[in-house]
């Protein structure tokens, strides 16, 4: 034990070099682009306990995943011997630790010293097919999750070291692409491996107790900043009643008091039959993350930095879902009471939240058959979208969703390498919408072109028909949808949608919401509305009839 803070710091900035480490050994040893190229994955370190002590890049919606899995993982292996040095757990099933989809595998290895547990590390990813009623593993027609893919109920996968070969066969054999799936499960193990050897060098060199000291520490250093900042905060009750795509209203209420930030999510539609429900745990992740924009967005996350938080849910309902409800596009929903809580706080807190952005992840999933390699591909894509204005700034053009973070999007170059299609544009969103004194950033246009015959398009966005709203009198931004293009017959549009069939030369145009304007776009800059409409971002038309700003295009 030492009361020396500076080992402390340094302990705990190990702490996020080796999350930092896990991370990078994922990315340059997985088999899928969504892993490699996109980054759709995280990793995270707990303590002893399962409570979350520092997490790599990533998703940000996946840090407050893995301390969750690992809990159950506790709970579940806690007799004598159950856990042992070299052994690694995987679960994949919300209702059995895995928090989010069946494609979101978990993978989860203990770190021993002084022959106990002090920690343990955790890598979550998205996997492009685990079996299912549908390739890609996900369909708008799943009515229960047998549907949606092979189901890992917190399992040992290695024990002491050593594989168990049935595990890996059943995951496989259940998978339409059986060797990209097993090599991105190996790059999970090699992350986790990595991250516990340096977390047994940090104990082994400042010593176990110390080691656990800092996590201790740490986490009550994030607790007493959270408080600190929630005490900044309006108090009292606010409420948010919102029409959603489907004619159903969400409902929320948040209240902001001494040490405490409740959010009450009671009064919701019971759970869907399809796969548009999420779970309890996911549903406080959608908290934690609005709670640390709130209060500290700077500096990393701990456990102590949620302990503010207090969530009310009710069982069997859509933010709730009891087995076994389908979730396949659970982060539809996740984002929809991540932007209600969101939406809800704005207008009484304008200075420390934008208007909304087109709050859709826009998953948009494209499979068939390579025509060069005869081999099954699917991809997996999230889409870039339009972010809401600001008091002072304009809103960020061809960003992901809150609930997607610092990733990236697939370059056309590997699409179109790996995957049975061209990339023929990608391009701002010029529709009408998002106009205010600071206007919501620009969505985009992406064109897939298919190449083979007998391929299929899933897609699963929400913001189609009620856009991202505006704040302080801006107006809402613009919808997102998919156009199908078909080389013969008409074109349709579509918001969700499973299994739609393709063919050769057949076009799928993607085009995701542009954000929320910020106040009355008549007090808008004069000079800024006429560079809009230089850059051609709005015609001269619109400029007049929505800023009231006459602008020559000839100038």
């Amino acid at each position: 034990m030492t009361k020396d803070p500076i080992t402390l710091e340094i302990i705990q900035n190990s702490l996020q070099s080796a999350a930092d480490e896990m991370f990078a050994a994922m990315k340059k040893t997985a088999m899928s682009s969504i892993i490699y190229e996109v980054l759709d994955m995280g990793t995270g370190i707990t303590d002893a306990r399962g409570e979350i002590a520092c997490s790599g890049a990533g998703i940000p919606a996946f840090v407050g995943v893995l301390d969750k899995a690992v809990t159950v993982i506790v709970d579940k292996f806690s007799g004598p011997d159950a856990v042992e040095p070299g052994d690694v757990f995987v679960t994949n099933d919300p209702y059995y630790g895995g928090v989010t989809h069946l494609n979101d595998i978990v993978v989860v290895m203990p770190v021993f010293a002084d022959e106990r547990i002090i920690a343990w590390t955790a890598n979550i990813a998205h996997n492009s097919d685990v079996g299912g009623m549908a390739p890609g593993s996900l369909t708008g027609e799943a009515t229960e999750i047998f549907q949606e893919g092979l189901r890992l109920p917190a399992v040992k996968m290695i024990s002491r070291g050593e594989p168990i070969p049935p595990v890996m066969e059943i995951i496989k054999v259940n998978s339409r692409m059986p060797e990209v799936l097993e090599g991105d499960v190996w790059a999970a193990i090699a992350s986790v491996r990595i991250g516990t050897a340096r977390l047994a060098e940090i104990a082994g060199k400042y010593g176990t107790a110390t080691f656990e000291q800092a996590m201790t520490a740490f986490m009550d250093y994030g607790e007493r900043v959270s408080r600190s900042a929630l005490a900044t905060l309006p108090r009292g009750t606010f409420s948010l009643s919102e029409e959603q795509d489907d004619g159903q209203a969400f409902n929320v209420a948040i209240t902001i008091g001494d040490g405490e930030f409740l959010v009450d999510l009671r009064d919701n539609p019971d759970q869907a039959k399809g796969p548009v429900n999420t779970s309890r745990d996911s549903v406080m992740v959608a908290a934690q993350m609005i709670f640390k924009s709130l209060t500290d967005p700077h500096s990393p996350c701990n456990a102590g930095s949620f302990r503010p938080i207090r969530l009310e849910t009710r069982e069997g309902s859509v933010f709730h879902a009891r087995e076994p409800a389908p979730v396949g596009f659970y982060y539809e929903i996740d984002l929809r009471a991540y932007d209600l809580m969101w939406r809800c706080l704005a207008r009484h807190m304008p200075e420390r939240l934008a208007a909304g952005h087109f709050a859709s992840v826009c998953g948009t999933f494209i499979g068939g058959i390579h025509p060069d390699t005869g081999r099954q591909y699917t991809i997996i894509e999230p889409q870039l979208g339009g972010w809401g204005g600001r008091e002072g700034r304009d809103g960020n053009s061809a960003m992901f969703s809150a609930f997607h973070g610092e990733t990236f999007n697939c370059p056309a170059e590997v699409n179109e390498a790996r995957n049975g299609l061209h990339v023929d544009q990608m391009a701002l969103n010029l529709e009408p919408g998002g106009e205010g004194r600071f206007i919501g950033g620009r969505g985009i246009v992406m064109d897939y072109r298919v190449r083979a015959d007998d391929g299929f398009l899933t897609v699963g966005y929400t913001r189609s028909k009620f856009p991202a709203w505006g704040l302080d009198g801006g107006n809402e931004g613009s919808p997102n949808y998919v156009e199908f293009i078909p080389r013969q017959g008409e074109r349709r549009r579509f918001a969700f949608v499973s299994g739609l069939k393709t063919q050769r030369d057949d076009v799928i145009r993607v085009v995701t919401g542009n954000g929320g304007g910020f106040g009355d776009p008549r007090t808008r800059d004069p000079d800024l509305v006429r560079r809009d409409v230089r850059s051609g971002l709005i015609s001269a038309e619109r400029a007049h009839e929505v800023y009231g700003v006459s602008v020559d295009p000839a100038d």
